[in-house]
Protein backbone atom coordinates (compact mmCIF):
# COMPACT_ATOMS: atom_id res chain seq x y z
CA UNK A 1 0.00 0.00 0.00
CA UNK A 2 1.21 3.32 -1.14
CA UNK A 3 0.17 5.95 1.14
CA UNK A 4 0.87 10.27 0.77
CA UNK A 5 -0.43 13.24 2.37
CA UNK A 6 -1.62 16.58 0.25
CA UNK A 7 -1.75 18.92 1.57
CA UNK A 8 -4.69 21.27 -0.06
CA UNK A 9 -4.67 24.10 1.97
CA UNK A 10 -1.61 24.96 4.51
CA UNK A 11 -4.00 28.10 6.32
CA UNK A 12 -7.07 26.19 6.71
CA UNK A 13 -5.77 22.80 7.16
CA UNK A 14 -7.16 20.92 4.18
CA UNK A 15 -5.18 17.44 3.63
CA UNK A 16 -6.03 14.86 1.04
CA UNK A 17 -4.02 11.57 2.39
CA UNK A 18 -4.16 8.96 -0.06
CA UNK A 19 -4.43 5.02 0.37
CA UNK A 20 -3.64 3.06 -3.22
CA UNK A 21 -3.12 -0.32 -3.42
CA UNK A 22 -1.46 -2.07 -6.71
CA UNK A 23 -3.12 -2.94 -9.76
CA UNK A 24 -1.49 -4.96 -12.42
CA UNK A 25 1.38 -7.53 -12.23
CA UNK A 26 -0.04 -10.25 -8.83
CA UNK A 27 -3.56 -8.08 -9.45
CA UNK A 28 -3.25 -9.33 -13.61
CA UNK A 29 -7.30 -9.11 -13.56
CA UNK A 30 -7.42 -5.29 -12.06
CA UNK A 31 -5.81 -2.99 -14.38
CA UNK A 32 -7.41 -0.04 -12.03
CA UNK A 33 -9.48 0.28 -9.38
CA UNK A 34 -13.06 2.09 -8.20
CA UNK A 35 -12.64 4.66 -5.10
CA UNK A 36 -14.40 6.02 -2.29
CA UNK A 37 -13.39 9.58 -0.84
CA UNK A 38 -13.93 9.47 3.22
CA UNK A 39 -15.07 12.53 4.61
CA UNK A 40 -14.94 11.99 8.23
CA UNK A 41 -17.87 13.62 11.01
CA UNK A 42 -16.79 16.20 13.74
CA UNK A 43 -19.82 18.83 13.53
CA UNK A 44 -17.73 20.81 11.40
CA UNK A 45 -15.66 21.76 13.96
CA UNK A 46 -12.89 18.44 13.96
CA UNK A 47 -12.67 15.74 11.56
CA UNK A 48 -13.13 12.01 13.35
CA UNK A 49 -10.31 9.54 13.19
CA UNK A 50 -12.85 6.65 14.29
CA UNK A 51 -14.41 7.76 11.01
CA UNK A 52 -11.63 8.41 9.18
CA UNK A 53 -8.53 5.57 8.65
CA UNK A 54 -10.37 2.52 9.86
CA UNK A 55 -13.17 3.45 6.74
CA UNK A 56 -10.72 3.75 4.50
CA UNK A 57 -9.01 0.70 5.54
CA UNK A 58 -12.49 -1.24 5.23
CA UNK A 59 -12.73 -0.04 1.90
CA UNK A 60 -9.37 -0.39 1.01
CA UNK A 61 -9.72 -4.30 2.24
CA UNK A 62 -12.68 -4.44 -0.63
CA UNK A 63 -10.43 -3.29 -2.68
CA UNK A 64 -11.05 -0.49 -3.29
CA UNK A 65 -8.41 3.00 -3.63
CA UNK A 66 -9.02 5.13 -0.59
CA UNK A 67 -8.52 8.97 0.52
CA UNK A 68 -9.44 10.59 3.33
CA UNK A 69 -10.08 14.53 3.23
CA UNK A 70 -10.00 16.21 6.43
CA UNK A 71 -12.03 19.80 4.83
CA UNK A 72 -12.62 23.07 6.05
CA UNK A 73 -13.61 23.43 9.63
CA UNK A 74 -14.37 25.30 12.77
CA UNK A 75 -13.42 29.09 11.52
CA UNK A 76 -13.36 27.91 7.61
CA UNK A 77 -16.29 26.03 7.82
CA UNK A 78 -18.44 28.89 6.29
CA UNK A 79 -19.68 27.74 3.06
CA UNK A 80 -18.78 27.26 0.80
CA UNK A 81 -15.68 26.18 1.89
CA UNK A 82 -15.86 22.58 2.65
CA UNK A 83 -17.44 21.89 -0.38
CA UNK A 84 -14.86 23.15 -2.09
CA UNK A 85 -12.19 21.33 -0.31
CA UNK A 86 -14.45 18.47 -1.90
CA UNK A 87 -14.15 19.91 -4.96
CA UNK A 88 -10.77 19.88 -5.03
CA UNK A 89 -10.14 16.87 -3.59
CA UNK A 90 -12.56 14.78 -6.35
CA UNK A 91 -10.60 16.77 -9.23
CA UNK A 92 -7.28 15.84 -7.87
CA UNK A 93 -8.56 12.17 -7.68
CA UNK A 94 -9.54 12.07 -11.59
CA UNK A 95 -6.80 13.97 -12.92
CA UNK A 96 -4.26 11.96 -11.60
CA UNK A 97 -6.64 8.48 -11.85
CA UNK A 98 -4.48 6.78 -14.30
CA UNK A 99 -1.22 7.59 -12.39
CA UNK A 100 -3.33 6.00 -8.76
CA UNK A 101 -4.99 3.00 -10.35
CA UNK A 102 -8.47 4.73 -9.93
CA UNK A 103 -11.72 4.36 -12.53
CA UNK A 104 -12.36 8.04 -12.82
CA UNK A 105 -16.52 7.04 -13.36
CA UNK A 106 -16.76 4.58 -10.07
CA UNK A 107 -15.78 6.85 -7.20
CA UNK A 108 -17.92 6.99 -3.82
CA UNK A 109 -18.12 9.42 -1.64
CA UNK A 110 -18.91 8.26 1.83
CA UNK A 111 -19.60 10.62 4.54
CA UNK A 112 -20.68 10.32 8.55
CA UNK A 113 -22.31 13.03 10.34
CA UNK A 114 -21.81 16.61 9.45
CA UNK A 115 -19.65 14.73 6.84
CA UNK A 116 -22.13 12.88 5.64
CA UNK A 117 -23.78 16.50 5.05
CA UNK A 118 -20.84 17.20 3.12
CA UNK A 119 -21.28 14.33 1.14
CA UNK A 120 -24.53 14.48 0.29
CA UNK A 121 -24.12 18.47 -0.67
CA UNK A 122 -22.01 16.72 -3.25
CA UNK A 123 -23.91 14.06 -4.16
CA UNK A 124 -26.82 16.76 -4.87
CA UNK A 125 -25.40 19.87 -6.05
CA UNK A 126 -21.74 20.11 -6.50
CA UNK A 127 -19.88 20.53 -10.11
CA UNK A 128 -17.79 17.60 -9.98
CA UNK A 129 -20.71 14.79 -8.30
CA UNK A 130 -19.04 11.56 -7.29
CA UNK A 131 -21.21 8.21 -8.87
CA UNK A 132 -22.43 7.25 -5.76
CA UNK A 133 -22.89 8.86 -2.17
CA UNK A 134 -23.06 6.75 1.43
CA UNK A 135 -24.38 8.49 4.05
CA UNK A 136 -24.46 7.32 7.44
CA UNK A 137 -25.88 8.92 10.69
CA UNK A 138 -25.71 12.24 7.78
CA UNK A 139 -27.13 15.60 8.87
CA UNK A 140 -29.40 16.34 6.29
CA UNK A 141 -32.11 18.45 6.27
CA UNK A 142 -32.13 22.22 6.64
CA UNK A 143 -33.13 22.46 10.38
CA UNK A 144 -30.42 19.97 11.11
CA UNK A 145 -27.90 21.54 8.88
CA UNK A 146 -27.99 24.92 10.47
CA UNK A 147 -27.71 23.35 13.94
CA UNK A 148 -23.93 22.22 13.28
CA UNK A 149 -23.12 24.63 10.72
CA UNK A 150 -25.53 27.83 10.16
CA UNK A 151 -24.49 28.37 6.78
CA UNK A 152 -24.65 25.06 5.53
CA UNK A 153 -27.86 24.15 2.95
CA UNK A 154 -30.80 22.17 2.91
CA UNK A 155 -29.55 18.83 1.35
CA UNK A 156 -32.86 17.37 1.09
CA UNK A 157 -34.38 20.28 -1.11
CA UNK A 158 -30.89 19.89 -3.21
CA UNK A 159 -32.14 16.05 -4.58
CA UNK A 160 -33.05 15.95 -8.38
CA UNK A 161 -32.44 13.73 -10.92
CA UNK A 162 -29.25 14.62 -11.30
CA UNK A 163 -28.67 13.29 -7.48
CA UNK A 164 -26.27 9.86 -7.61
CA UNK A 165 -27.40 6.74 -6.41
CA UNK A 166 -27.52 6.57 -2.11
CA UNK A 167 -26.77 3.99 0.45
CA UNK A 168 -27.60 5.54 3.42
CA UNK A 169 -27.59 4.13 7.54
CA UNK A 170 -28.63 5.47 10.73
CA UNK A 171 -30.20 5.08 14.05
CA UNK A 172 -33.77 5.14 15.02
CA UNK A 173 -32.29 6.60 18.65
CA UNK A 174 -29.66 8.83 17.55
CA UNK A 175 -30.18 12.23 19.96
CA UNK A 176 -27.73 13.84 17.91
CA UNK A 177 -29.05 14.01 14.35
CA UNK A 178 -32.56 12.47 14.02
CA UNK A 179 -33.08 9.48 11.90
CA UNK A 180 -36.03 11.76 9.93
CA UNK A 181 -33.11 13.15 8.11
CA UNK A 182 -32.11 10.22 6.66
CA UNK A 183 -35.94 9.10 5.85
CA UNK A 184 -36.83 12.57 4.13
CA UNK A 185 -33.69 12.61 2.36
CA UNK A 186 -34.69 8.57 1.34
CA UNK A 187 -38.28 10.24 0.66
CA UNK A 188 -37.01 12.85 -1.79
CA UNK A 189 -34.56 10.02 -3.90
CA UNK A 190 -37.98 7.88 -4.26
CA UNK A 191 -39.78 11.14 -5.37
CA UNK A 192 -37.03 11.56 -8.25
CA UNK A 193 -36.29 8.04 -8.89
CA UNK A 194 -33.28 7.99 -8.18
CA UNK A 195 -31.70 4.36 -7.25
CA UNK A 196 -31.01 3.79 -3.23
CA UNK A 197 -30.58 1.63 -0.38
CA UNK A 198 -31.92 2.35 3.02
CA UNK A 199 -31.41 1.42 6.83
CA UNK A 200 -32.68 2.76 9.81
CA UNK A 201 -31.42 -0.11 12.38
CA UNK A 202 -32.97 -0.15 16.25
CA UNK A 203 -31.16 1.14 18.34
CA UNK A 204 -27.72 2.99 18.60
CA UNK A 205 -25.74 5.99 19.93
CA UNK A 206 -24.94 8.79 17.44
CA UNK A 207 -21.55 8.62 15.58
CA UNK A 208 -21.46 4.19 15.80
CA UNK A 209 -19.08 4.26 13.08
CA UNK A 210 -18.17 0.54 12.20
CA UNK A 211 -20.83 -0.70 14.72
CA UNK A 212 -18.53 -2.45 17.02
CA UNK A 213 -15.77 -2.92 19.69
CA UNK A 214 -13.02 -1.35 17.64
CA UNK A 215 -14.52 2.24 17.50
CA UNK A 216 -17.70 2.22 19.99
CA UNK A 217 -17.33 2.58 23.53
CA UNK A 218 -17.94 -1.05 24.82
CA UNK A 219 -20.38 1.04 27.34
CA UNK A 220 -22.81 2.30 24.78
CA UNK A 221 -25.84 0.44 23.68
CA UNK A 222 -26.42 -0.84 20.24
CA UNK A 223 -28.31 -3.26 18.30
CA UNK A 224 -24.85 -5.60 17.37
CA UNK A 225 -26.78 -5.50 13.97
CA UNK A 226 -26.28 -1.60 13.11
CA UNK A 227 -22.07 -3.08 11.81
CA UNK A 228 -23.90 -4.79 8.94
CA UNK A 229 -24.70 -1.37 7.08
CA UNK A 230 -20.59 -1.72 6.20
CA UNK A 231 -20.85 -5.20 3.87
CA UNK A 232 -24.30 -3.97 2.80
CA UNK A 233 -22.47 -0.83 1.60
CA UNK A 234 -19.87 -2.88 -0.07
CA UNK A 235 -22.31 -5.33 -1.35
CA UNK A 236 -24.57 -2.12 -2.77
CA UNK A 237 -21.42 -0.80 -4.55
CA UNK A 238 -21.07 -3.94 -6.86
CA UNK A 239 -24.04 -3.29 -7.81
CA UNK A 240 -23.75 0.22 -8.77
CA UNK A 241 -20.25 -0.19 -9.81
CA UNK A 242 -20.17 -3.77 -11.11
CA UNK A 243 -17.72 -6.59 -9.13
CA UNK A 244 -14.30 -7.20 -10.39
CA UNK A 245 -13.82 -9.31 -13.23
CA UNK A 246 -11.04 -10.16 -15.53
CA UNK A 247 -9.45 -7.27 -16.99
CA UNK A 248 -12.69 -4.78 -16.38
CA UNK A 249 -15.54 -4.39 -13.80
CA UNK A 250 -18.80 -6.39 -14.85
CA UNK A 251 -21.79 -4.52 -15.59
CA UNK A 252 -23.86 -2.69 -12.79
CA UNK A 253 -26.66 -4.72 -11.65
CA UNK A 254 -29.18 -1.45 -11.72
CA UNK A 255 -28.39 1.85 -13.10
CA UNK A 256 -28.87 5.01 -12.05
CA UNK A 257 -32.44 5.15 -11.98
CA UNK A 258 -34.53 2.74 -10.46
CA UNK A 259 -37.14 2.81 -13.33
CA UNK A 260 -35.96 3.42 -16.90
CA UNK A 261 -38.42 6.83 -17.59
CA UNK A 262 -35.25 8.66 -18.68
CA UNK A 263 -34.70 6.33 -21.48
CA UNK A 264 -35.32 7.65 -24.93
CA UNK A 265 -36.49 4.10 -26.12
CA UNK A 266 -38.75 1.12 -24.43
CA UNK A 267 -37.12 -1.53 -22.86
CA UNK A 268 -37.93 -5.18 -20.63
CA UNK A 269 -37.05 -2.73 -18.20
CA UNK A 270 -39.97 -0.34 -18.66
CA UNK A 271 -43.10 -0.37 -17.01
CA UNK A 272 -46.28 -1.77 -18.32
CA UNK A 273 -47.51 1.85 -17.63
CA UNK A 274 -44.74 3.21 -19.75
CA UNK A 275 -45.40 0.76 -22.48
CA UNK A 276 -49.30 1.66 -23.01
CA UNK A 277 -48.48 5.17 -22.94
CA UNK A 278 -47.33 4.96 -26.36
CA UNK A 279 -49.59 3.57 -29.28
CA UNK A 280 -46.52 1.11 -31.16
CA UNK A 281 -46.19 -0.22 -27.10
CA UNK A 282 -50.21 -0.74 -26.99
CA UNK A 283 -50.30 -3.22 -29.93
CA UNK A 284 -47.29 -4.65 -28.98
CA UNK A 285 -48.54 -5.39 -25.58
CA UNK A 286 -51.62 -6.66 -26.72
CA UNK A 287 -49.85 -9.02 -28.77
CA UNK A 288 -47.40 -10.43 -26.14
CA UNK A 289 -50.18 -10.84 -23.85
CA UNK A 290 -52.25 -12.46 -26.32
CA UNK A 291 -49.45 -14.59 -27.39
CA UNK A 292 -48.93 -15.87 -22.92
CA UNK A 293 -52.19 -16.79 -22.21
CA UNK A 294 -50.10 -17.22 -18.62
CA UNK A 295 -49.60 -13.63 -18.02
CA UNK A 296 -53.33 -13.14 -16.82
CA UNK A 297 -53.32 -9.60 -14.21
CA UNK A 298 -57.15 -10.80 -13.69
CA UNK A 299 -56.44 -14.16 -12.58
CA UNK A 300 -53.77 -12.92 -10.14
CA UNK A 301 -56.25 -10.51 -9.08
CA UNK A 302 -53.57 -7.79 -9.68
CA UNK A 303 -55.45 -4.51 -10.41
CA UNK A 304 -54.70 -2.28 -13.55
CA UNK A 305 -52.93 0.66 -11.52
CA UNK A 306 -50.48 -2.31 -9.63
CA UNK A 307 -50.16 -3.68 -12.80
CA UNK A 308 -49.49 -0.52 -14.42
CA UNK A 309 -46.23 -0.42 -12.54
CA UNK A 310 -44.73 -3.94 -12.92
CA UNK A 311 -41.53 -3.58 -15.57
CA UNK A 312 -42.00 -5.86 -18.45
CA UNK A 313 -39.34 -7.89 -17.16
CA UNK A 314 -41.16 -8.50 -13.99
CA UNK A 315 -44.43 -9.22 -16.37
CA UNK A 316 -42.55 -12.06 -18.15
CA UNK A 317 -40.91 -13.77 -15.61
CA UNK A 318 -44.57 -15.52 -15.38
CA UNK A 319 -44.77 -16.54 -18.86
CA UNK A 320 -41.44 -18.91 -18.77
CA UNK A 321 -40.50 -16.88 -22.48
CA UNK A 322 -37.31 -19.08 -24.34
CA UNK A 323 -34.28 -16.99 -24.50
CA UNK A 324 -35.21 -16.45 -28.21
CA UNK A 325 -38.24 -15.26 -27.62
CA UNK A 326 -37.40 -12.76 -24.87
CA UNK A 327 -34.46 -11.55 -27.01
CA UNK A 328 -36.82 -10.63 -29.87
CA UNK A 329 -39.28 -9.11 -27.02
CA UNK A 330 -36.62 -6.54 -25.86
CA UNK A 331 -35.36 -5.92 -29.35
CA UNK A 332 -38.96 -5.03 -30.43
CA UNK A 333 -39.27 -2.55 -27.24
CA UNK A 334 -36.22 -0.46 -27.81
CA UNK A 335 -36.98 -0.03 -31.35
CA UNK A 336 -40.28 1.93 -29.73
CA UNK A 337 -39.05 5.62 -28.89
CA UNK A 338 -40.46 7.58 -26.05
Amino acid sequence: MKTEKIILNQEKDVTLTTYLQDCGGEFANIPARPAILVLPGGGYDFCSDREAEPIALTYLHAGYQAFILRYSRMENKKWPAPLLDYEEAITLIRDRAEEWGVIPDKIAVIGFSAGGHLAASAATMSVNRPNAAILVYAVLDEESAKEWNETAPDTVAAVDEKTCPCFLAASRTDSMVPADNTIRFTQALFDHDVSFESHVYSYAPHGFSLGNSTVQNPLAKYTPRVGRWVEESIGWLKEVFGDFGQGAMTEPFFGHYALRTHDDHLSLESTVGQVLATEKGRELFASFMGAQQGVNAGDAHISQSVLSRFKIAELIGFAGLSEEALKSLETQLKAIKV
